[in-house]
């Protein structure tokens, strides 16, 4: 895949199976078993058995590692296996890899999954509390002495400079809690079914880091999710309508750093956004215009508004606006502030439900969805589109 041009891999594969296990506060039981319980859920729902699988694709930051969820879970021989880096930036590369390897034969089925006691166990929004020297840590060591020990803390720096640029309020950031709280109150599988909240409740929750409040920040999640992909001809014979992967993209922008990327000229974008923008509306051949449903990364509401600006459906500062006149479904599931936080494959999965027509919060017709991954690190995405 370039940059600059149109790539191949449009079309060739798609998701066929989804699965998850619930999402909690305290799973009790290890990472390795949600892993498991989650993609023999997803074989099932593809119609498919262990002995299909032949690649395995998960992140780095994992505990449970692709062979030993092979074994697990019964899978025989793998002829692939790989890990993608950057956390949440991850969610939609795995799909990407595994997309890669069904088109050029490298593998038939291929098992993407991500599995963490995030809540009960190690807790990514607790911050940094020990880290081996590494090249990518001295970046971090510019910001860790002065406090900036949080992903909360390290966003909080983009989202000020945010509010400063375009002459917004904090409220700009709750009409995306807002929107992400009322489809969760509406999906029995979302932690926060049944508990929308308003502008009020948004502005009253507790300061985290100005300008973030509580409810400007996902939660955190015990759960596992796995996807199954293979090639769209095999796929046309399994019991679900395919979410074909029209295109994949991952994107680092100039003077990428993981979350402290602060010596940019500019802090109120996402750079690495925009790449994978552009590739997936050049490998696509859609515009925003003709996208039905948005499943954006919103483990902190501010980048979902710069999110919205770097993919060309607003212009700059105008994404709380167009998030308040919901023209645009985004996080029909909730999203990770609403539903859970499982890196964004939970909203994969979201997208595969639109269009297979089985999403709680269903939006009639959808065709055609937008799935990004996590943002301020090295990130990814993908447009899934219904075989027809």
């Amino acid at each position: 895949m370039s940059v600059r041009t149109r790539d191949a891999l449009g079309g060739r594969a798609a998701v066929v199976g989804i699965g998850a296990t619930e999402f909690s506060k305290d799973s009790g039981r290890s990472e390795l078993r949600l892993a498991a319980e989650a993609v023999r859920t997803a074989l099932d729902d593809a119609g498919l058995a262990p002995g299909d699988v032949d690649g395995m694709v998960t992140f780095t930051m994992d505990t449970s590692p692709e062979i030993t969820v092979a074994q697990a879970c019964g899978i025989g021989e793998l002829s692939f296996f790989s890990r993608v880096h950057y956390g949440g930036g991850a969610a939609c590369a795995t799909v990407q890899q595994a997309a890669l390897a069904v088109a050029t034969g490298v593998a038939e089925v291929v098992v993407c999954y991500r599995a963490f006691n995030e809540r009960s166990g190690r807790r990514f929004g607790s911050g940094v509390q020990h880290r081996e020297p590494s090249a990518e840590g001295v970046a971090l060591g510019w910001s860790l002495p002065f406090g900036l020990l949080t992903p909360a803390s390290w966003v909080a720096m983009a989202a000020q400079r945010y509010l400063h640029t375009y002459g917004l309020t904090p409220e700009a950031f709750g009409q995306v809690a807002v929107v992400d709280r009322k489809y969760a109150a509406t999906n029995p599988a979302a932690y926060f079914h049944g508990r929308p909240i308003s502008l009020a409740d948004h502005a009253a929750s507790r300061w985290i880091v100005e300008p973030l409040r509580l409810l400007d920040c996902c939660q955190e999640t015990d759960g596992g999710q796995a996807l199954v992909v293979t090639s769209v001809e095999r796929a046309r014979d399994l019991p679900h309508r395919p979410a074909v992967i029209a295109a994949a993209a991952q994107g680092a922008g100039r003077g990428q750093e993981q979350m402290t990327s602060f010596y940019r000229d500019d802090l109120a974008g996402l750079p690495e956004m925009d790449v994978v923008a552009r590739q997936l509306w050049r490998t696509s051949g859609l515009t925003p215009a003709e996208i039905d449903v948005a499943i954006l990364y919103d483990h902190f509401t501010p980048f979902v508004l710069m999110q919205l600006e770097e993919f060309g459906f607003c212009g700059k500062g105008e994404a709380a606006d167009f998030v308040a006149g919901e023209s645009l479904p985004i996080n029909t599931h909730g999203g990770q502030l609403g539903e859970a936080y499982l890196h964004g494959m939970n909203g994969i999965a979201e997208g595969v439900r639109q269009l297979r027509g089985t999403a709680v919060n269903r939006i009639p017709g959808a065709r055609r969805v937008l799935v990004t991954a996590g943002t301020g690190v090295p990130t990814s995405g993908l447009v899934l589109t219904s075989d027809d």
